[in-house]
């Protein structure tokens, strides 16, 4: 995909711009033999995502990390349309994060089909002069810089913080002045115009690194809090407890358009949508999807959908979620975002047993990470969550590998359906069975663009 105003700086001037785009030629997916019998690195893989391509599909690059084990996890660019209008930056490289190693590697994407290596940050590093561990979601900053929510201190404890890298990939210490009222952390979004960056909660690392424990729960280990700061200042001005209906709030997704408040959480293990906004000066925050659990047999307790990616697309008017336990993909129309409609539903694994196999191939997993075309009309999903929640809710994915699938999407009347000429084999790949988790554009995507 070509940036539409090289001349102004990556990105597009607005939303609607973005949604004009060519639609995506490539895709980046990071992979992992993390939690698996392969020893080897975890890489970046490069996927061929034109249909006119011979190579439609497949894996046509792995850039793999100089290390084993880190377990890649989310990754995002050094610049987007947050910088649109400078001329002097470029969307050209990608800062993946290690959640077990806490190493960051910086990626250059000169070449987009055969990314290289451009820095490795390592843990020791992070820990002196940060002290902070387990990197996750990577935003870019108009002014340069780049910030990363951390999960963990350097020992691994709640509530982390937020890693600043400056334009050469230095560390630059921490965003926050002070994280105080913040017990963990997980993802954010940033929003200028409202002064407002908005974080959520997972867990400390010591706690979810090993698998997931319903005691951990009981025993007020995971998150269920929105955080909102006062973005100039770098100061948490308010946390909104969500209580028995919000465990575990995760993905963060405001709406493209920057004049807007709007903007959702996907609570993961209540599987509830939350919904945000500022109708009177005050921020509020409302339960408006509500996923309920289903009893499956040999199951001690209903079984949750575990809403654990949630998107919004770029023209601000459909929401999609998924449901990695029950393994559904959900479209909801979200023109009044206090009462969403559902239009769209398709299903990919899960527990529910609705679609074991899809295209021809088994599922061990179920939709996970998801990624929006720009123009709202192709949706990529892949099925790992994470290494060893993975061996603990679908252990015959360390064996059978993972999937990346695509939805094609009606963003007209709403609805979807599987694309039957897509399907990329993570379990056949030439150093054994793989796991595929966040995807990237080399253009930019709905879940990292942001515009001031």
């Amino acid at each position: 995909m070509s940036e539409s105003s090289a001349c102004c700086g990556p990105g597009y001037a607005t939303p609607a711009e973005a949604t004009r785009a060519e639609p995506e030629k490539l895709g980046y997916t990071i992979a992992l033999y993390t939690g698996t019998d392969v020893v080897e690195p975890d890489y970046l893989a490069t996927v061929d995502l034109d249909p006119e391509s011979p190579t439609y599909s497949e894996v046509v690059h792995r850039l793999p990390m100089p290390n084993v084990g880190d377990e890649l996890h989310h990754f995002g660019w050094n610049a987007c349309s947050s910088c649109h209008g400078d001329a002097s930056r470029e969307r050209r490289f990608l800062i993946a994060g290690g959640q077990r190693s806490g190493r960051i590697h910086v990626i250059d994407t000169a070449d987009p089909r055969a990314p290289r290596m451009h820095k490795v940050i390592e843990p020791a590093e992070v820990i002196e002069k940060a002290d902070l561990t387990a990197p996750h979601t990577v935003h870019c900053l108009a002014d340069g810089h780049v910030m990363i929510s951390m999960l963990g201190d350097g020992k691994g404890n709640g509530p982390g913080g937020f890693l600043l890298l400056d334009s050469d990939f230095e560390i630059a210490g921490r965003w926050e002045r002070d994280a105080t009222g913040m017990e963990f952390g997980y993802d954010f979004w940033y929003q200028p115009r409202h002064d407002v960056m908005i974080s959520s909660e997972w867990a400390a690392p010591n706690t979810y690194l090993g698998g997931f424990d319903l005691a951990d729960v009981e025993a007020g280990k995971y998150g269920r809090r929105l955080h909102f700061w006062d973005w100039e200042n770098r100061t948490l001005t308010r946390s909104v407890d969500l209580g028995e209906e919000g465990m575990i709030p995760l993905e963060v997704r405001f709406h493209h358009d920057p004049a807007s408040t709007h903007g959702f959480v996907g609570a993961a293990l209540s599987s509830n949508m939350f919904h945000w906004h500022k109708p009177n000066g005050q921020w509020e925050v409302e339960k408006v999807i509500d996923v309920p659990p289903v009893e499956i047999e040999g199951w001690s307790f209903p079984v949750p959908g575990l809403m654990t990616d949630i998107l919004v697309s770029m023209d601000d008017r459909y929401l999609y979620f998924v449901n990695w336990l029950h393994g559904s993909v959900n479209q909801y129309d979200i023109t009044d975002p206090s009462r969403p409609r559902q239009t769209g539903q398709v299903w990919i694994g899960g527990l529910l047993g609705k679609a074991d196999e899809v295209n021809g191939r088994p599922v061990a997993g179920a939709a996970q990470m998801i990624q929006l075309s720009l123009d709202g009309r192709r949706l990529y999903t892949t099925t790992s969550l994470f290494s060893s929640w993975d061996n603990q809710f679908y252990p015959a994915m360390a064996e059978q590998g993972s999937r990346m699938y695509k939805i094609n999407c009606d963003p007209e009347n709403g609805g979807m359906e599987i694309d039957p000429n897509f399907l990329v084999d993570f379990g056949a790949e030439p150093a054994g069975p793989a796991r595929a988790h966040e995807m990237r554009y080399p253009g930019g995507d709905c879940t990292s663009d942001i515009w001031l």
